[in-house]
């Protein structure tokens, strides 16, 4: 169980802090929920405690893993996939999956796609979502603003 303070991960959304625990009434039945402030868009969301482990939520990664991190986004390429919407599909799975790793995967994939022949639409959004992920771990367990690690992150992959 989470605590109020505790820096948290809702998987599609990014970073937050748990800023209350609510007990609130919907269709007829209470529950509690965690109220979790998000550090980019600075959106709050309310999580049913009981749903947790279906949705993901993690504590953020330690400050010892950031170098890994880092190592995956300024890595080789992993394989191509030439279907798009197998592709779509697999990326989308791994920023699902809420691991900071396997978004860092994405991220650096779709830098490199990029860079190579472009992004439809649909990838850069996806790219722009799994960037925004990264920055908003980042910025909480290297305790700086989202501008800073959102600059780190964008020199690693070589894109804007």
């Amino acid at each position: 169980m989470f605590r109020v303070g505790d820096k948290v991960v809702y998987p599609l959304h990014g970073a937050g802090e748990i800023e209350a625990v609510e007990e609130h009434e919907v269709l007829g039945e209470r529950r509690k929920y965690y109220v979790v402030k998000l550090l980019v868009t600075e959106m709050k969301v309310m999580i049913p405690v009981e749903s947790v482990s279906k949705i993901g939520l993690r504590v953020v990664i330690n400050e010892s893993e950031i170098p890994k991190v880092l190592n995956i986004l300024s890595g080789k390429k992993g394989e191509s996939i030439s279907d798009w919407k197998v592709r779509y599909t697999t990326n989308l799975e791994k920023i699902k999956s809420g691991s900071i790793y396997k978004v860092a995967e994405v991220a650096r994939n779709l830098a490199f796609r990029s860079k190579e022949r472009g992004l439809s639409n649909v990838e850069r959004r996806l790219f722009d979502n799994a960037k925004q992920l990264i920055i908003s771990e980042l910025a909480y367990v290297k305790n700086t603003s989202a501008d800073e690690a959102s600059s780190m992150v964008e020199k690693i992959l070589g894109v804007p």
